[in-house]
């Protein structure tokens, strides 16, 4: 079974996770697994871990053939690809992995722990990103959205902000009401 690997911190998802989805699953990969990352590597704080999960799940749920997976939940801190992809072998010997990436994450790689053996694992399926062409990345194929900018709109909205156009184009509607529900980003 042919299965795109999708990790990441997701906070919060927004619409570039859900083309990225859509893309890996129109090629002929079988499955695609998103994995919320438990901690970010490098330190950076993030949302807790199960509002992360749980809006993944949200912005997913349009994918009978995604699976929003909470390994990383039970793997623990330090998050790490590599130890995540051999749990994954280990666990489902059925896939043949590759390891989804955007062009800016991808660009990165010699700073990954054990990327050599993660590029064996899971060969990369790497997804251009507006603002970081590549001529050995397809052209860009993702929104121009990132979840950074994503946080800083929600901070900066007060009141409501289900009605905000920029917020309504860049985070799936279910995730914004999500969002507002349990006060996050703020």
């Amino acid at each position: 079974m042919e299965v795109a690997l999708f990790g990441g911190s997701f906070d919060p998802p927004h619409v570039g996770h859900v083309f990225a989805v859509a893309y890996v699953l129109s090629p002929g990969f079988d499955r695609a697994l998103v994995v919320p990352t438990l901690s970010h590597a490098f330190g950076k704080p993030l949302a807790p871990f199960e509002h992360r999960l749980a809006m993944t799940r949200i912005a997913m749920d349009e994918f009978r053939s995604a699976e929003v997976s909470n390994v990383e939940q039970f793997l623990g801190s330090p998050s790490r690809t590599l130890r995540t992809l051999k749990h994954l072998q280990q666990a489902h010997p059925e896939y043949r992995l590759s390891l989804v990436v955007g062009a800016d994450v991808y660009r990165d790689r010699e700073k990954w722990l054990g990327y050599d053996e993660i590029e064996r694992l899971a060969p990369p399926f790497v997804l251009g990103r507006a603002g970081f062409e590549d001529e050995r990345v397809p052209a860009p194929v993702l929104p121009d959205v990132s979840s950074t900018k994503v946080r800083e709109l929600l901070a900066g909205t007060p009141g409501d902000r289900t009605g905000r156009p920029e917020l309504g184009r860049t985070v799936p509607r279910g995730v914004l009401a999500y969002i507002e529900e349990h006060d996050l980003y703020r």
